[in-house]
């Protein structure tokens, strides 16, 4: 638990990434099937993803281009909102992840236009990726 005076820089979840072989099905379960809607999508053949608003700030993030369905599951990484990218990376090697994408500020080719992140991302001492994911101004 955080001491009491400690500053907050994790703001929530943000969004849940997948890579699927069959893209336009999945978007569609999602966007039909469940009432998403879409916030940014980008790219084009294997290459394309996009990311629905699942509400609450949240979003799942879907990726063309798997080969097979995957055995456990198709998660890629999970993204936490940073009120500061480089402060939660900091964070968590000081408790223990392994860096294995330093901070960079990406500017996403979204259809809607270009939108900018500042994102990195850990290995966590369990094992799974983490994003933190900070909205850039503007």
């Amino acid at each position: 638990m955080p001491a009491k005076n400690a500053t907050r820089i994790i703001n929530g979840f943000h969004h849940v990434a997948i890579r699927v072989k069959d893209f336009d099905a999945t978007v569609r379960f999602y966007k039909e099937g469940l009432g998403l809607k879409e916030r940014l999508a980008w790219g084009e053949g294997d290459g394309r993803a996009i990311m629905l608003d699942a509400g609450n700030e949240n979003c799942v993030e879907i990726f063309a281009g798997a080969k097979s369905a995957p055995a456990e599951g198709s998660i890629v990484h999970f993204a936490l909102c940073a009120a500061d990218c480089d402060a939660a990376l900091k964070r968590a090697k000081a408790a223990g992840a392994t860096v294995t994408a330093e901070p960079k500020t990406v500017a996403i080719p979204a259809t809607t236009g270009p939108h900018s992140v500042r994102i990195a991302f850990v290995r966590t001492p369990g094992g799974e990726i983490v994003e933190f994911f900070q909205d850039m101004p503007g």
